[in-house]
């Protein structure tokens, strides 16, 4: 589908690649970009940039209420970005309690679920439409030292199989991005080169416009895939031996 004159909702969008997503949406010619913030006036500054083409919706993707009332509120919404996520930095068998694997599920996985139900129905309205799940590296290969956020991103990614299914017939297109390292304030402990949040929301347009089902954004993505293809036994033991030096080595 074409991006221009679509009106898009991006959750997590007044930040990071969410923030780059309500940039590159307007910039490829969408009328409106609803911005999900959990946070009221989280958005202010893109409501200012983009007067009447960026608009504010209180939106936490683990409040059910609040994305029913968001689907009511964007019933003109035809492409739904889903990009809110979080990472606690603990690891499954460390942490204290099974809290934050918990709250990385609840995030990723059932935010995301919870927004493809509710706006589902509006997509089929407006003649279809596109989801796009942000998802990471750390969602086709295990990172043990990012604790439940790789798990609950490989979960995301066969939601986007599933969902991708069941909506063929109503003609929605479901894209999964799987992000590298990207300079987002999530990935601040991350080391080495980081790709900028733009180039991740530039890649999201061309997965929207080519229906591209699966897409690496940038060549840290595309170098995990390759080493998983050639070799997945050594990827594991490499993530295994970063999770002992304490480093985490893909993340988004």
């Amino acid at each position: 589908m074409k991006v221009a004159d679509s009106v898009a909702i991006v959750t997590g969008g007044n930040r990071g690649i969410g923030e780059s997503f309500v940039h590159a949406l307007l910039a490829a010619g969408a009328k409106k970009v609803y911005v999900g913030t959990r946070v009221p006036g989280g958005a202010k500054h893109l409501v200012e940039a983009f007067p009447g083409q960026a608009i504010e919706v209180q939106l936490d993707v683990t409040d059910e209420s609040q994305v029913a009332a968001a689907a009511e509120r964007c019933g003109d919404t035809s492409i739904v970005i889903n990009n809110a996520g979080i990472f606690l930095n603990q690891t499954l068998m460390g942490a204290a309690t099974m809290d934050a694997a918990r709250q990385e599920m609840d995030v990723n996985f059932f935010g995301t679920l919870a927004m493809c139900r509710h706006f589902a129905p509006i997509l089929k309205r407006n003649g279809g439409g596109a989801i796009v799940n942000v998802l990471s590296a750390g969602a086709i290969v295990a990172v043990p030292n990012m604790g439940g956020y790789s798990p609950s991103k490989f979960a995301t990614r066969a939601l986007a199989t599933n969902v991708r299914a069941e909506l063929a017939d109503q003609g929605t297109q479901v894209s999964s991005l799987i992000v590298g390292s990207v300079d987002t304030r999530m990935a601040s402990h991350v080391q080495g080169k980081k790709e900028s949040p733009d180039a991740i929301a530039k890649a999201g347009i061309k997965a929207i416009e080519k229906n591209v089902p699966e897409m690496d954004t940038d060549p840290f993505a595309v170098n995990v895939r390759a080493a998983l293809a050639r070799d997945p036994a050594s990827v594991e033991r490499q993530m295994a031996a970063a999770l002992k030096l304490d480093i985490v080595s893909t993340g988004r």
